[in-house]
């Protein structure tokens, strides 16, 4: 762990935060929820949530009976998952896991791919997720795309002279160097993320926009018009969630496969 991620997610925001404080974060959420819920069909799966954080989504998912357990780097996420009932936590690397070979059902990787700046990093934690995953299991992988910063900042206003050439260097590069708040991190096509899955040797991939091309304007209207405008915004991330002409317009990309 960087030592700019742990004092990002320590001092400046968590997790749970992130969800809830703005418009497009509470419909991420919702969407995730959406995604995985379509895909995790059985009963207890045994669920292992690396960079799990404080466990926001491991809340919900074992309050639907599986059991989870969080791996997340930074000591005060883990302290908080664990208080959650029904789930366990450990401190831990993406990149290096302590569960055993076919220990699990279900992989969530919703915030290491992107914190991993490297691809040969990346990789590393797509091979341990495989390698804990039983025969047939399914991996969900996140990543955030880079045409977030040109829509945020188009939209908000805030793409000025001065902004462009890094909003330009995260397109054509997928490196973020920070310029919007968020810590340095690799941002993927639709595309980047499908190919990366591939190489990792797993199957039936299916990679979804999460919020569809309306999050920027549900930013814009505020969390105040979040509950008159969800129902549309929904439906427009549903409709065109794989859409090739407009999946990488959604601000993060979940991908689904299977061992």
């Amino acid at each position: 762990m960087t030592p700019d991620l742990g004092e990002y997610y320590v001092r400046e925001t968590s997790e749970d935060a992130r969800l809830t404080r703005s418009a497009h974060g509470k419909l991420e959420f919702l969407r995730t929820q959406e995604l995985v819920r379509r895909a995790v069909t059985g009963t207890r799966m045994r669920v292992l949530d690396v960079g799990g954080g404080t466990g926001v989504h491991a809340r919900w998912l074992a309050a639907e009976g599986h059991s989870v357990h969080v791996v997340d780097p930074v000591a005060s996420h883990v302290e908080a998952a664990a208080a959650i009932a029904g789930v366990t936590a450990e401190l831990g690397d993406a990149r290096n896991l302590t569960c055993p070979d076919d220990g699990a059902d279900v992989v969530l990787l919703l915030g290491p791919l992107y914190h991993l700046i490297d691809r040969d990093d990346r990789a590393q934690a797509l091979a341990e997720a495989r390698r804990v995953l039983r025969p047939g299991g399914m991996l969900f992988a996140a990543a955030i795309s880079r045409y977030l910063p040109v829509l945020e900042t188009g939209t908000t206003g805030r793409l000025t002279g001065q902004m462009s050439p890094s909003v330009e260097a995260v397109i054509a590069t997928g490196r973020y160097d920070g310029h919007l708040g968020f810590v340095s991190a690799h941002f993927h096509t639709a595309d980047e993320l499908r190919d990366e899955l591939h190489a990792a040797g797993m199957h039936d991939v299916s990679v979804y926009g999460v919020e569809g091309p309306a999050w920027p304007a549900l930013d814009v209207a505020g969390v105040q018009e979040f509950d008159a405008r969800l129902d549309a915004a929904l439906r427009c991330a549903r409709m065109v969630e794989e859409d090739p002409l407009l999946i990488n317009a959604s601000a993060h990309f979940l991908a689904v496969a299977r061992l």
